[in-house]
């Protein structure tokens, strides 16, 4: 019921009217979005604790994940290769709502006297709508820690010690126990610290999966044109049964495109303003144009060169898990290579999303019950990702969903009820970006920084 039609017209519904009421932040705000992550911009005495690459990059690592390898997987086994396009064009329609939602969580964060950064929904909802919205802000607050206990975290060692189990041998115990140890050992030092590892781990492990995809996609490079004309064809009229596979009608491969690509890039459920919120910045909406870049890396990039793969090997017809049906794809183009690179490839995603998650239940705790809370959370995540590694969790994962899914609805109240601020304060950016102000602050700051030996 939480995952259906409804809350799905609701984010998508949602990312139309931000696209159109936000002058398609997607198109003028990306290029800038590349130069602000490169640091053109980058100011250190503006307050946060993280540079906006690194901001991007621990909102990446929550994102690229499962979802991209098992979620693609069973998007296109349920709903065919139609379910690509509608992946792709919510990932586009996702690129607003991040805008949206990450400027927000900049604009009403809290830097408290030791310089530490609170932000999110939670805050935009009680600072931006009022305090007698409070109540809303905490049940957003209470779902995002739940959500960080199953989906975030239980299912992704579960599925890690399934995949490395079933490959390698490995017992599930070890498996939870090493996530558990080397998550404990970067979710101690807080913020700045996931901020480090994800800007090293996030680029070296979306490098490796999308150089093997690109891989088994320009090995069938000639293939490539009809395909790209099947998913086109197929999102509009169905598809028809192929192999052992039903035909499907259109709704399925919108229901199955639409549901994956929200689940994939976590565009509207409000858990990466917590990241966001914590970047080095005095500009709202500058983080918001870094933000739009996730769904575009996640869903338009990765999502979509997985979709490839299993389509161009044919497995997708096959009756498979998820990760087993991509990892038949990538063995099919390359013998070898999916049973070994796919279970590598699982860890490291999985990995990742701990250390993002962890932070953004951290920060949802600290709001609900200060910084006491703080290190008994950290020590019940690492202990919940050893039980989820060995556990059979499915009602675990259940409650977790519908939590996830109710993230959603505090989130876009006030994202909607914000947007008057949020264009006003975006037409100003933009205006004195296309003047060339920016550049010119950024110049004055160096020059300065130089001139006192800051740098």
């Amino acid at each position: 019921m939480v995952w259906g039609l409804p809350l799905i017209i609701l984010l998508c519904g949602t990312g139309v009217l931000l696209t159109v009421v936000l002058g398609f932040p997607q198109i003028k705000g990306f290029w800038h979005a590349i130069e602000v992550v490169r640091g053109k911009f980058d100011d250190p005495d503006e307050p946060g604790e993280i540079t906006h690459f690194q901001a991007l990059c621990t909102a990446l690592s929550a994102t690229v994940g499962l979802g991209n390898i098992a979620g693609v997987a069973v998007a296109i086994h349920m709903g065919g290769p139609g379910a690509t396009f509608w992946m792709i064009v919510v990932g586009l329609l996702g690129m607003a709502t991040k805008f949206a939602e990450c400027s927000l969580s900049i604009m009403y964060r809290k830097v408290d006297s030791k310089g530490v950064v609170h932000g999110g929904p939670m805050y935009y909802i009680e600072r931006g709508l009022g305090k007698s919205w409070k109540p809303l802000a905490m049940f957003f607050a209470f779902a995002c820690m739940v959500s960080s206990f199953g989906a975030a975290n239980m299912f992704q060692t579960n599925q890690v010690a399934l995949i490395m189990n079933e490959s390698f041998s490995i017992p599930p115990l070890a498996t939870g126990l090493v996530l558990a140890l080397f998550t404990g050992i970067v979710i101690i030092g807080g913020i700045k610290r996931i901020g480090q590892v994800t800007s090293k781990l996030v680029p070296i492990m979306g490098t490796i999966y999308v150089v093997g995809a690109a891989i088994v996609i320009f090995s069938n490079i000639s293939e490539v044109p009809a395909l790209l004309y099947q998913i086109v064809h197929d999102a509009f009229n169905g598809t028809a049964a192929v192999g052992g596979f039903a035909g499907i009608a259109i709704a399925q491969a919108i229901k199955q495109g639409v549901k994956r690509a929200c689940f994939s890039n976590e565009a509207g459920l409000g858990s990466a303003p917590i990241a966001h919120s914590a970047a080095t910045t005095n500009e709202p909406i500058r983080e918001g144009v870094v933000a739009l870049l996730e769904p575009f890396i996640d869903t338009v990039v990765i999502c979509t060169m997985t979709a490839l793969v299993i389509l161009l090997s044919g497995a997708w017809t096959q009756d498979a898990n998820g990760v087993q049906l991509t990892a038949i794809a990538f063995d099919s183009a390359i013998p070898g290579f999916g049973k070994y690179f796919v279970p590598v490839a699982v860890a490291l995603f999985a990995y990742s999303t701990l250390l993002s998650w962890s932070y953004y239940g951290e920060r949802a705790v600290d709001y609900l019950a200060g910084e006491k809370g703080i290190l008994p959370y950290k020590v019940l995540f690492c202990i919940f990702a050893v039980l989820g590694a060995v556990w059979k969790i499915d009602p675990v994962i259940n409650f977790s969903d519908i939590m996830l899914g109710l993230m959603v609805v505090p989130n876009l109240i006030a994202v909607l009820l914000l947007l008057p601020k949020l264009i006003k304060e975006s037409k100003k950016y933009f205006k004195t970006l296309k003047a060339g102000g920016f550049e010119k602050q950024a110049k004055l700051a160096a020059k300065h920084r130089k001139a006192h030996g800051l740098d």
